[in-house]
């Protein structure tokens, strides 16, 4: 998934997290310095961070691009994106791919992306597995990912450190709420690669991978955890996403305001990481 789904729920959520960072932030005495944790601004003072041993609980939130180098094409780059194989469908707008009521009418896009998204097309690339890494040395508090592509997960990220926003590929349901039945993934997986529309054998309404649309209630997880980790995070680091859009992008500024931010893109992004690089 894109950097393209956006909730009242999530919005509402974000905002409480910034009400709560900016009421912790406004008992900060006035004229009070934070504390530096960085010895120099740049790539090679965070990694010294990180091996200094004050560095305990890391956050990493990342989106398309650091699923690129694996061949999976991003959903906004020029001539490369998703959107751009898609153009035979004659979308009034890409999103209409990700709008339940659209899919109900009209699966064939969704199933047609969902082909070069779908685990197992795609290996992890360096990314995936440094978050990995981050794991088991115990530095990694959650890894927020943007991403329906699993890469993550097979990575080798472990489950209770991950938050697929946008949830995942790995489960399918019936999309009629009165049945809701759960689905073989590989089945599911079998009949879009044999460009076959997947229907519930007990109901006939059409199944879907558990991925939120627009229209639809967000994975629980993602309630669950950020009013938790992002107070406690004292390294941000976001790779591979735009930052443009909301609510994913408010949650940077939800950190407490000592947090080095480092981000890592290809294109210009953000404007308020403390640390930003063009590779």
């Amino acid at each position: 998934m894109s950097e393209t789904i956006v909730s009242d729920d999530l919005e509402e959520l974000t905002q409480q997290l910034l009400d709560h960072h900016n009421a912790k932030s406004s008992t900060q005495k006035e004229g009070e310095k934070p504390q530096q944790l960085l010895d120099e601004v740049s790539f090679e003072g965070v990694a010294r961070y990180i091996k200094s041993g004050r560095c305990k609980n890391i956050i990493v939130m990342s989106g398309a691009g650091i699923s690129t180098s694996a061949g999976l094409p991003d959903f906004r780059s020029k001539n490369t994106g998703l959107y751009n194989s898609l153009q035979k469908y004659n979308l009034a707008s890409p999103h209409l791919m990700f709008e339940i009521r659209y899919f109900k009418e009209r699966p064939e896009p969704f199933c047609t992306l969902a082909k070069a998204l779908y685990p197992g097309v795609f290996k992890p690339t360096p990314c995936h597995y440094f978050i990995r890494l981050l794991g088991e040395k115990n530095l990694l508090l959650r890894d927020y990912t943007q991403n329906v592509d699993t890469l993550d997960v097979i990575a080798g990220v472990p489950e209770e450190l991950l938050v697929e926003i946008h949830g995942s590929f790995s489960t399918a349901h019936c999309i009629d709420k009165s049945c809701h039945k759960e689905h073989s993934s590989k089945w599911v997986k079998d009949e879009i690669f044999a460009d076959r529309i997947p229907k519930c054998d007990d109901c006939g309404a059409l199944i879907k991978p558990d991925i939120s649309f627009f229209g639809e209630v967000p994975v629980k997880k993602w309630h669950d955890t950020p009013k938790e980790d992002f107070p406690k995070c004292d390294l941000l680091i976001v790779m591979g996403t735009t930052l443009i859009v909301q609510p994913f992008t408010s949650l940077i500024n939800t950190v407490p305001a000592t947090t080095p931010r480092l981000l890592i893109n290809y294109e210009m992004s953000g404007k308020r990481c403390c640390v930003s690089r063009h590779l």
